[in-house]
């Protein structure tokens, strides 16, 4: 089975390195919840939008390799392989952000793949990683790879129109935001996709 994986906010998990650079640098109080959403949500409603642009291309890029995956992951992908599984990552994201130095934010996500998954168990083969700066690339490359299932965060992606026909899709919703979504399957922790798949 082909199984295609989302990376951001899917496989890496930014809520604590968000929380604790945006704590370092002073722009949140310590008290705002230890989670993404709440530290961009805190940041717009404080008319810092300028400020959550550059967090974001800091945290993808020099925050990097402070970033975990989710609780999970690499549990998932070991029981994938041991069942002849092929996993996938297949992601968007521009090259580089759209304020501040200009990391490569494709080599640093690729990096930290190939250090947590790649070079030491090979759980994700460097072939198939795959990042495109497009969201009509992400789902053109879905079906390129013929997936048989895709895991994703963003229900716009499962729900597009081109999004291939014969592909499994699995919304990954671990903080319940898309409880509108009923006619896509979901799941809120990497144990429940082994449950699926068995």
């Amino acid at each position: 089975m082909n199984i295609g994986l989302d990376f951001d906010n899917t496989i890496a998990c930014y809520d604590v390195v968000f929380h604790t650079v945006a704590t370092e640098k002073s722009l949140i109080d310590p008290s705002v919840p230890v989670d993404k959403i709440s530290v961009r949500d805190n940041l717009r409603e404080n008319n810092m939008e300028e400020e959550w642009i550059k967090l974001q291309g800091f945290v993808y890029g020099s925050a990097m390799k402070r970033v975990n995956a989710y609780e999970g992951v690499t549990e998932f992908l070991d029981w994938a392989k041991r069942k002849n599984h092929v996993c996938k990552i297949i992601s968007h994201k521009t090259k580089h952000p759209y304020r501040g130095p200009k990391y490569d934010l494709h080599s640093t996500a690729r990096e930290w793949i190939e250090t947590s998954f790649s070079n030491s168990n090979n759980l994700i083969e460097k072939k198939f990683i795959f990042f495109h700066q497009t969201k009509a690339e992400k789902i053109e490359q879905i079906g390129i790879q013929k997936c048989d299932i895709f895991v994703d965060d963003l229900p716009e992606i499962l729900k597009a129109e081109k999004f291939p026909k014969g592909t499994r899709k699995i919304l990954f919703d671990p903080y319940s935001h898309h409880l509108k979504e009923p006619n896509i399957e979901r799941i809120s922790h990497w144990d429940q996709l082994k449950t699926l798949l068995t």
